[in-house]
C-alpha cells in the first residue's frame, strides 16, 4: 500500500506517513536551471510522468564544502546536482481540504551553501502541534544565483538575482499546489534565517513577490544586503579573468563544469573576503527596482506583518572560525572600530565594554559587528516598516549558550533549533548542550506559529507584544524568563548612524 497522493498542477505526487503527520519530499517546482537556462530565470516545472515518489529529499544546490553546513548535516556527505537542486518538502497533518497556515523556510549560507534539509529544519513539530503545513526550499547559491551578467542582454538582467527568483518560483508553486496538500494559500508565511533572512527582506521589495506571500519573519537579516550593478559588474569582470575568459564569452561561461565554475568563485570571494559577500541580490532594474530597505519605507510591505530579530552575540559564531580575528588585540580593536565607526569610535570602545567587562578585544569588536552586520539593519528594517505604513514587531535572542568555555553566547543561529524546536536532532545537541531549555524551544515554536496564523506573535505563548516604533522601540527579550523591554542595548543602538548605510556583510571565509 502506498503513501497519501495528491494531484497536483504538474501530476500526481507519492509522499510517506508520519507518525501524526504525512511529508513529501523532493518535489521539482521548477525546470533543470541547466542548458540554456543556467544564469536565467526559473521556468514552472515540466508535467510529471507517471507518479512521483516524494519520499526523499532533493540534491543540494552546487556549494564549495562548507564546515557549518557539515556540522548542521551530522557530518552526512553533501550531495549536489546543478540539474536537480530546485526542489522543495512539505510537511502537512493531512492532505484535505482544512486550508490551514503555510509556513515556507527560505535557509541561510551566507548565499553560498545551506540547504532545506538540515535536520534542524524539520517541519513536523510545527505541523503536528500547530496544525500548519510547513515547505521548504532549496535555490541556487553562490556562481549559479547570484552572477550578475545584465551587459550581455535584456534577457539576463536578472541574472544577480537567480536565488530570490527561484524562491519566487517555490512561492507560485505553493500558491498554485498547496491547497491540495491542506494548506491555505491565502495564508502565506515566509521565514527565513541569515542570508535566508536576506533573501526574505528582498522579496518584500520585488514586485512579482507581491501577494505569494501575507507574513514575514526575517531571523538574523533584514533588507540592506543587496548591490549595486556597477559593483556587480565588476565581481563578474574579474570573475570572467579568473577564469580566463573575455567578459562577453557568455557561452564558454554556460559550458563550464559547476566545479570550476565554484572554485574561480571562491577565488572571487577570498579576494574580497574583508569586504563582504560578493554574492547577494542586485538592484537591476528589473527583477529589483531599488533599495529593499527603500521599498518598504516606501510601503512595499505595509500590508505584510514582519517578524524581526537578532541574537545578542551573533558574530562569535564567525570569530571562533577565525584564528587570525580572535588573537585580536587593543591596536586591532582601535583600528577595527575605527573602520566601523570613523566618527564614534572611543565612544564605542567604552560603551560596549560597560556590558562586556574585561572581555578580550576580539569579543568586545565581535559585539560591534554584531550591531553593524545584524542588529542595526534589523532595527533599520523595522523603522523603514513602520515609516512605510507597515507592523513589525521586533525581538533579541539572548539565551547563552551553556558551553561557556567556547565562548559563543547567544551567537548566530543560536535560535534555529528552539524556533522549529528539533533540540533532539544530533547537531542540535552538539550545539545547545545535553539539557537546553525545553520550554523555551515550546514557547519560540508556539510563537512563530501564532503569528503564522495571526499576524501577531502577542497571541503565541509570550504573551503581549507591542508592535514596534521608534520611540518606544518596544522588543521582546527571549530568554529563560522573556519579558518585553523598550530599546534593549539602546546606548550601543546610538552609536550607529541614524540614516541607513552599506552595512558589511559576514564573509564567506569567516561564514565557513
Amino acid at each position: 500500500m502506498g503513501g497519501p497522493r495528491v494531484e497536483t498542477v504538474q501530476g500526481t505526487v507519492e509522499g510517506t506517513t508520519q507518525s501524526g503527520y504525512e511529508r513529501f519530499l523532493g518535489i521539482p517546482y521548477a525546470q533543470p536551471p541547466v542548458g540554456r537556462l543556467r544564469f536565467r530565470a526559473p521556468e514552472p516545472p515540466s508535467p510529471l510522468a507517471g507518479t512521483f515518489v516524494a519520499d526523499t529529499y532533493g540534491p543540494h544546490a552546487p556549494q564549495p564544502f562548507s564546515m557549518m553546513e557539515h556540522f548542521l548535516g551530522e557530518g552526512v556527505p553533501i550531495v549536489t546536482d546543478e540539474a536537480g537542486c530546485l526542489r522543495l518538502n512539505v510537511w502537512t497533518p493531512r492532505c484535505d481540504d482544512a486550508r490551514r497556515p503555510v509556513m515556507v523556510w527560505m535557509h541561510g549560507g551566507a548565499f553560498v551553501s545551506g540547504t532545506s534539509t538540515t535536520p534542524w529544519y524539520d517541519g513536523e513539530r510545527f505541523t503536528v502541534d500547530h496544525d500548519l503545513v510547513m515547505v521548504s526550499f532549496n535555490y541556487r547559491l553562490g556562481v549559479l544565483g547570484f552572477t550578475y551578467l545584465g551587459e550581455l542582454g535584456p534577457d539576463l538582467a536578472g541574472s544577480g538575482s537567480l536565488g530570490v527568483q527561484d524562491a519566487v518560483a517555490a512561492l507560485r508553486w505553493v500558491k498554485d499546489n498547496i491547497v491540495h496538500f491542506g494548506g491555505d494559500p491565502d495564508n502565506v508565511t515566509i521565514f527565513g534565517e541569515s542570508a535566508g533572512a536576506m533573501g526574505v527582506g528582498t522579496l518584500l521589495a520585488m514586485p512579482e513577490a507581491r501577494g505569494l506571500f501575507h507574513k514575514a519573519i526575517l531571523q538574523s537579516g533584514a533588507a540592506s544586503s543587496a548591490k549595486s550593478t556597477d559593483t556587480a559588474t565588476r565581481h563578474t569582470s574579474e570573475l570572467m579573468s579568473i577564469l580566463g575568459l573575455d567578459p562577453v564569452e557568455l557561452d564558454a561561461l554556460q559550458e563550464l563544469s559547476v566545479t570550476t565554475l565554484i572554485e574561480a568563485h571562491q577565488a572571487l570571494a577570498a579576494a574580497h573576503a574583508r569586504e563582504g559577500l560578493v554574492s547577494m541580490p542586485v538592484v537591476d532594474g528589473s527583477v529589483i527596482d531599488r533599495s529593499p530597505l527603500e521599498a518598504v519605507e516606501q510601503g512595499a510591505a505595509s500590508d505584510v506583518p514582519l517578524l524581526i530579530g537578532t541574537n545578542r552575540d551573533e558574530w562569535r559564531l564567525f570569530a571562533l572560525f577565525d584564528q587570525e580575528f580572535m588573537a585580536t588585540d587593543e591596536k586591532g580593536l582601535t583600528s577595527g572600530l575605527e573602520k566601523l565607526l570613523p566618527d564614534n569610535a572611543a565612544a564605542a570602545r567604552r560603551t560596549y565594554s560597560q556590558r562586556l567587562g574585561d572581555d578580550s578585544p576580539a569579543l568586545i569588536l565581535s559585539s560591534a559587528l554584531t550591531d553593524s552586520v545584524f542588529r542595526i539593519p534589523a532595527i533599520r528594517l523595522a523603522e523603514a516598516q513602520h515609516r512605510g505604513g507597515g507592523s513589525a514587531w521586533m525581538y533579541l535572542f539572548t539565551w547563552a549558550i551553556p558551553q561557556a568555555k567556547n565562548g559563543l553566547g547567544s551567537c548566530h543561529a543560536a535560535e534555529l533549533p528552539f524556533v522549529f524546536n528539533t533540540l533532539d536532532k544530533p547537531a542540535a545537541e552538539l550545539f545547545v548542550g545535553q539539557d537546553p531549555p525545553r520550554q523555551l524551544a515550546r514557547d519560540v515554536n508556539a510563537t512563530w506559529a501564532a503569528f503564522a496564523r495571526y499576524g501577531d506573535p502577542g497571541r503565541g505563548a509570550f504573551g503581549e507584544w507591542p508592535s514596534y516604533d521608534s520611540n518606544e522601540r518596544k522588543t521582546m527579550i527571549i530568554d529563560l524568563e522573556s519579558r518585553v523591554q523598550s530599546d534593549p542595548l539602546g546606548d550601543e543602538r546610538t552609536l550607529w548612524p541614524e540614516a541607513p548605510v552599506h552595512h558589511r556583510e559576514p564573509s564567506e571565509s569567516l561564514a565557513d
